[in-house]
């Protein structure tokens, strides 16, 4: 039996190897193809220069891509059939403490060496690809700055969580795997609702918007959706890239309207209503509570299917681990869970697509509907976006439709 989960499990992950590569190549030959001719419904704002910057800068990072999937698809199997996780496992345990510190260790290791095997990737990303591109504007001093917050945010609250759901495990009965769903749901909430005061902070600098002609445009926006926003924001995105973007963050009453000063540079203010609009659809329509619905769903599935698998020698023993603890049924699911949920992924995009969408034909109703075409055609002018993606690779990945399609439903 335990060689039939090897066997199942590396016929998955072979398919997912081969099924990624076969649709980046697809979109990598459906871009060559594209990139010498802009498309008519945004040559009057897209250059052929700047549709073949775009098609360069996508290329690149498909091409880039390609080994980082290999270096990441091999690492999975080092950890598990090549015993990683069983090598962790046997260091921890050297130093004979209890189970909980002993777990609680055991993810410290193994979060450490994972950043250290990212680092690589997000160097690369950043000072070669972004910068050979003209967007990167971040410095190896906010670089470094960056991961040692986020190294210190993870310990103050990872360490906490993780000792918690090993305790949980180690100490409850049978329906640890639900006392474990109620405490992470709790987190994520509490996460949600503290972002965007104390932890977005740590990393940009937010500032109240100045122009008060727009700000006055914005209240009007959101008084007439009888929408409540605390407060309107700058985040100084600049310091890092050239990228820009808007969104809102937190729920309830700590709600807050953020634009990337980036993105102010580049639109107008109706254009901004516009993008606005676009964004507060995805609140009236209720995407973002659908999402955290979602995820809590997920996320329960997720624990219980630890729960069943959690003492079964057979799943551990397929997957290569040669030990029954807390600490490596909970690393080694979250290893291969993404290995046999990777056909989800075009289901969940589809959906993504859909609330696009309805918060394009939201935004309509607020707003211009040609401001809202002139920004989308400027965002993706002034990020590289890629009008030409191949349709199959698109419909499997993008939480986004096409800049066509969504141009062409707004015209329509």
């Amino acid at each position: 039996m335990t060689s039939t989960v090897t066997a199942i499990f590396l016929g998955f992950f072979v398919f997912k190897i081969i099924l990624i590569f076969y649709l980046d190549y697809r979109n990598q030959v459906h871009i060559n193809l594209n990139q010498f001719t802009v498309p008519n419904l945004f040559s009057d704002t897209i250059s052929l220069d700047d549709h073949q910057k775009a098609a360069r800068y996508n290329l690149t990072k498909i091409k880039t891509g390609y080994l980082f999937y290999l270096i990441n698809f091999s690492m999975i199997l080092i950890w598990t059939l090549g015993g990683g996780l069983n090598l962790i496992q046997s260091t921890v345990s050297l130093l004979h403490l209890n189970d909980l510190f002993t777990g609680t260790i055991f993810f410290l290791v193994l979060g450490l060496i994972g950043l250290l095997l990212q680092l690589p990737e997000n160097i690369y990303s950043t000072f070669v690809i972004e910068a050979r591109f003209g967007f990167n504007k971040t410095t190896t001093k906010i670089f470094v700055m960056d991961i040692l917050k986020e190294i210190l945010i993870s310990l103050i609250i990872g360490i906490p969580v993780i000792a918690t759901i090993l305790y949980l495990m180690i100490q409850a009965d049978s329906k640890w795997w639900l006392y474990a769903w109620i405490f992470i749901t709790i987190v994520k909430l509490f996460m949600i609702f503290i972002y965007p005061t104390w932890i977005a902070p740590l990393f940009n600098k937010f500032t109240p918007l100045s122009s008060e002609g727009l700000a006055e445009k914005i209240k009007n926006l959101l008084q007439s959706a009888n929408f409540f926003s605390k407060e309107i924001m700058v985040m100084d995105a600049s310091k890092r890239s050239k990228h820009g973007n808007a969104y809102f963050t937190g729920f309830g009453k700590n709600k807050r309207v953020v634009f990337y000063d980036t993105l102010l540079g580049t639109l107008t203010d109706n254009e901004i209503i516009a993008i606005l609009a676009h964004e507060l659809g995805h609140f009236k329509h209720k995407h973002v509570l659908k999402h955290i619905l979602t995820d809590i769903l997920f996320t329960l599935i997720g624990f219980y299917l630890l729960g069943l698998v959690y003492h079964s020698p057979i799943f551990y023993e397929g997957h290569g681990v040669n030990m029954i603890t807390p600490w490596l049924g909970i690393a080694l699911f979250l290893m291969v869970a993404p290995i046999y949920t990777f056909l989800l992924t075009p289901l969940l995009s589809f959906i993504s697509r859909s609330h696009e969408f309805e918060a394009d034909h939201f935004a309509r109703q607020y707003a211009n509907k040609s401001d809202l075409i002139s920004a989308l055609k400027k965002l993706y002018r002034d990020n590289a976006g890629n009008l030409t993606p191949d349709p199959l690779y698109s419909k499997f990945y993008h939480s986004h439709p096409p800049a066509i399609e969504r141009i062409q439903n707004l015209t329509e």
